[in-house]
């Protein structure tokens, strides 16, 4: 099996989007932290792959910070990038930022942490990192 490296993106890019909507929200009018961490964990996801193709779960976040509220309708920026790749884990930092509905597109910070991967074989069992050529 070749393993091809996708191309890096522009550094400003997100790995992913995503809109808010109202079945996000908990009783206080604000996105449910669940719904972050799984955007989270799936940009990380995503940065994980583009360094190598390889099954990957989820074994620890670390350092998650909810720095301010996500309101219905914000647009979600999530920005990772690869810390550290270990022989069978991987560690990628995801930033998330918030473009404001109601502000006039004003973008702020609103969640950051660090997802750890651990690549598996064909068999579920760890397996060593081989980054794509």
């Amino acid at each position: 099996m070749t393993m091809e490296k996708i191309p890096e993106p522009p550094s400003d890019a997100p790995a992913i989007r995503v809109m808010t909507m109202p079945r996000d929200t908990n009783a206080e009018g604000t996105i449910f932290g669940g719904v972050i961490l799984s955007a989270l964990d799936q940009a990380g996801y995503i940065e994980a792959k583009r360094q190598a193709d390889h099954k990957y779960v989820t074994v620890q976040m670390d350092g998650v910070v909810f720095k301010k509220p996500v309101y219905m309708g914000d647009v979600l920026a999530l920005y990772a990038e690869t810390t550290r790749i270990g022989r069978t884990s991987i560690h990628i930092k995801v930033r998330v930022m918030a473009e404001r509905r109601a502000g006039h597109g004003a973008v702020v910070p609103v969640t950051e942490g660090e997802v750890v991967y651990v690549a598996l074989d064909a068999d579920g069992r760890p397996t060593e990192i081989v980054p794509s050529a």
